[in-house]
């Protein structure tokens, strides 16, 4: 299986080599920067901040294999929700327990959630990534499959530098862009980051304000404390397929679980509330070769979508809920 995923990565990587060899990126850099400068960028600021930026071909080969694309759901789990993570969960939170329990009350988000996002992100901050995000965010805008997107956030981080709230000397991360212990995207640092300790520096590598920029993020995009993000259920053969989610852009076809019961045999949990409104997703569908079309299934509540919100991916989100359940009963 594994030499399949091989071969599909260096078709993707041909076929992308290809795609885009009418148009160099230097070609394509000396473009951005007019556009840059046409935009609000100064031409000292991009002179500064872009003339070390380069092609790398790495970050093209990540964003076509990622481990969301390939790892079924229980190794995907497995390995994101284990034992050790909840270990270090604690000793973080121990460490730090007058000040994450001082932003859970503020944010009303709950300590469980916010340590398995950055259990999850970064391990704890022990993986920020080293690449130069500059040069990541440049590839992958002048990649031709989410350009939209990555020169939108390649444009925000460079405000962010012309306005002095970020030092681009510091700005290395994720292959994506991503920055700090809840690997922020520079759209995230904009709208949500907060300089929680006060010191007129955003440090988002440090406990204080990337913990309060993670509960504001996840406050402020409508977290329900305390709520269900989801449960796991066995589904009935006759289960209509339009019910059947396997994409995270959007859960569609969503109805009351008196609705749906009658195609639910077993469920993870009962819910008393028959009126409440969920979908369902089965998420190594349509990705896993040869997977059963109805099983893994879960039933998915409000807070598990506000979790897609944050990364586009039906096994994180279920990995930072079952994270969370497991530090929570620990603490």
């Amino acid at each position: 299986m594994k030499k399949n995923y091989k071969f599909l990565l260096v078709f993707f990587l041909i076929f992308f080599t290809s795609e885009v060899k009418s148009e160099t990126f230097d070609l394509w850099l000396q473009s951005f920067k007019n556009y840059a400068i046409k935009n609000g960028i100064s031409e000292k600021t991009f002179n500064e901040t872009m003339s070390k930026v380069n092609f790398n071909p790495k970050v093209i080969e990540y964003d076509r294999f990622q481990p969301e694309f390939y790892e079924d759901t229980k190794t995907y789990i497995d390995k994101r929700a284990s034992d050790k993570k909840v270990k270090n969960a604690i000793k973080i939170y121990k460490q730090n327990q007058f000040l994450i329990d001082e932003i859970e009350k503020k944010f009303s988000v709950e300590k469980e959630l916010l340590l398995a996002l950055m259990g999850i992100e970064t391990n704890f901050g022990k993986y920020l990534g080293k690449m130069n995000i500059l040069s990541s965010l440049a590839t992958l805008s002048y990649d031709k499959r989410r350009r939209d997107f990555f020169t939108n956030e390649l444009m925000t981080i460079l405000k962010l530098i012309e306005n002095d709230i970020i030092d681009h000397n510091i700005l290395y991360g994720s292959w994506a862009g991503a920055f700090g212990n809840f690997q922020f995207m520079p759209t995230t640092i904009k709208n949500y980051a907060l300089d929680y300790d006060n010191n007129n520096i955003i440090e988002l590598k440090k406990i204080e304000d990337s913990f309060a920029s993670a509960a504001n993020y996840i406050n402020k995009i409508g977290w329900k404390r305390n709520e269900l993000c989801f449960l796991k259920v066995s589904l009935s053969e006759n289960v209509p397929k339009k019910f059947l989610n396997t994409s995270a852009r959007k859960i569609k076809n969503k109805t009351s679980i008196k609705k749906i019961n009658k195609y639910i045999s077993q469920f993870e949990a009962p819910i008393s509330d028959k009126k409440t409104i969920v979908g369902i997703i089965t998420p190594d569908k349509d990705i896993i070769p040869e997977a059963e079309n109805l099983s893994p299934a879960y039933i998915v509540f409000d807070n598990y979508e506000l979790v897609l919100k944050w990364n586009r991916s039906l096994r994180f989100a279920l990995a930072v809920c079952t994270l969370k359940e497991k530090i929570a009963n620990e603490l």
